[in-house]
């Protein structure tokens, strides 16, 4: 991956000196350098927020309130945990956490919650039934309110942000079911 990265800067290089743009493409690395900081910075911002968000909401006891609107959902997913296992917890705040499109905020949410239900693994070298949906629907991350983004086009100058609302919520529903379903027939087919 290095060799192509390398490949595609020195022909870019080229380029930009046999067109006499040397001088722009120079400028433009500067720009795309500090953009890409800006956007981390912010970014950062968001994970920082809802982590804390996250923590208050645990130290409060306000996590439990929220498990018991979601638990149904949870346990009629994730058949094979415990009522009151932590990792009812975990998987709520990271469905959260997804569907205000914090993505960013939801990975250490997911990391937690994968360590979570490794401990109801009884073969740690396999992955379990639930462990497998929760990846599943995870990576769909159904969205609500993609806060990430809007925030970006607000950030960028967007006119309207919010116009993704709708169409990444549609889509993020459609893909979560999708790949539950593939999911499910893989599973039937390979058993």
């Amino acid at each position: 991956m290095n060799g192509i990265w390398i490949f595609l800067m020195g022909v870019s290089v080229v380029f930009a000196a046999v067109n006499g743009r040397l001088e722009d493409f120079t400028k433009s690395i500067f720009d795309a350098a500090r953009s890409a900081v800006e956007v981390s910075l912010f970014l950062l911002g968001i994970v920082a927020l809802w982590m804390g968000i996250a923590k208050i909401i645990e130290d409060s006891g306000l996590i439990h309130k929220l498990s018991a609107i979601f638990r149904p959902l949870v346990c009629r997913l994730f058949k094979n945990i415990p009522p009151d296992h932590p990792s009812i917890a975990s998987i709520t705040l990271n469905f959260l956490a997804n569907l205000l499109g914090l993505g960013n905020a939801a990975t250490p949410l997911g990391i937690q919650a994968m360590q979570d239900l490794q401990s109801l693994n009884k073969d740690p070298e396999k992955i379990t039934a639930e462990m497998m949906l929760f990846i599943v629907i995870n990576t769909a991350s159904i969205q609500l309110i993609p806060f990430t983004v809007i925030g970006i086009l607000a950030d960028f100058g967007s006119r309207n942000p919010s116009w993704v609302v709708f169409p990444t919520f549609l889509a993020t529903v459609l893909s979560a079911v999708f790949a539950v379903g593939a999911l499910l027939v893989c599973r039937r087919i390979l058993k």
